[in-house]
């Protein structure tokens, strides 16, 4: 009867024993789901597959991630993780058996770059997931798999900085961190005299606002004349403002965080005399 429905295309096979009913126009959560039922019963989705489900990791067209336990057959197109699961790992979205948050920003610690992890977790707390584990939780229980340390060292950071937009806040961002300076908090809209900015870089404390000229986004009259106007009113407003470049973030790296450190200082600075420079009335 199976032979029969697959040759007159009311069956459509997706995995041995899996299959599409009377079509395979496939989301790819249905090619999720699939890869979960081809690989038994106690298989869920997991790493870079359920980080995608739950919101927390670009889409992309990789194979679908599952876990399961002992050791099963392989099954072509799909990446299989050996492992037991708790029941306080897993959970379910939409019907799909997969790794509960926690659990997947443990698995995607031990598989991406720290700056990735930081965009998960910026994810995470945007979404504001509420977890019966949580992450110190998971970390305590797992002490010395990989990428514990990774996810320990982004949970303990006051300031994430969210998803970065293009190379040059990456290169800028690395700065930030090789010089040891303050973070910033990237792409953030600002309300001023009744209009929003979005701002590339802005210390909210210190009032600092910074951004990032890779040119295209700036190159025609009217952005010019736009960027100016609002560099004008962040200044009248009491913000402290200044743009960089790539070639000076990438050339001149000592020169660009010397100068940040003077702007992001919260006191009034020397005047070369021994006497403090006072600052402009407000």
């Amino acid at each position: 009867m199976i032979k029969t429905r697959v040759a007159h295309g009311g069956l459509n096979r997706l995995h041995r024993g899996v299959y599409a009913v009377g079509h395979r126009a496939l989301t790819v959560e249905s090619w999720w789901m699939a890869a979960a039922l081809a690989c038994g019963p106690d298989a869920v989705l997991s790493h870079r597959s359920a980080g995608q489900l739950w919101g927390l990791y670009p889409r992309s067209e990789i194979a679908p991630e599952v876990t399961v336990p002992g050791a099963r057959k392989r099954r072509p197109g799909i990446v299989a993780h050996r492992g037991s699961l708790p029941l306080d790992e897993v959970g379910r979205m939409w019907g799909m058996p997969v790794t509960s948050v926690t659990r997947t920003m443990l698995d995607l610690a031990g598989m991406l770059k720290e700056r990735e992890v930081e965009r998960a977790w910026n994810e995470m707390e945007v979404r504001e997931y509420r977890m019966r584990l949580s992450v110190p939780d998971l970390i305590e229980r797992y002490p010395g798999r990989r990428g514990t340390v990774t996810l320990a060292r982004v949970a303990e950071r006051k300031t994430l900085v969210g998803i970065t937009r293009n190379e040059l806040e990456e290169a800028f961002l690395a700065l930030i961190d090789r010089f040891d300076l303050p973070r910033p908090r990237l792409n953030v809209h600002l309300a001023i005299r009744g209009r929003f900015y979005e701002i590339d870089c802005l210390w909210e404390d210190r009032e600092v606002a910074i951004e990032l000229d890779g040119g295209g986004a700036h190159g025609t009259n009217l952005a010019f004349h736009k960027d100016r106007e609002r560099d004008r009113i962040l200044t009248a407003e009491g913000y402290t403002t200044a743009r960089l470049t790539w070639r000076q973030i990438t050339e001149t790296p000592s020169e660009v965080a010397a100068d940040l450190r003077l702007i992001l200082t919260p006191y009034p600075l020397s005047n070369g005399s021994g006497a403090l420079r006072p600052l402009p009335p407000r």
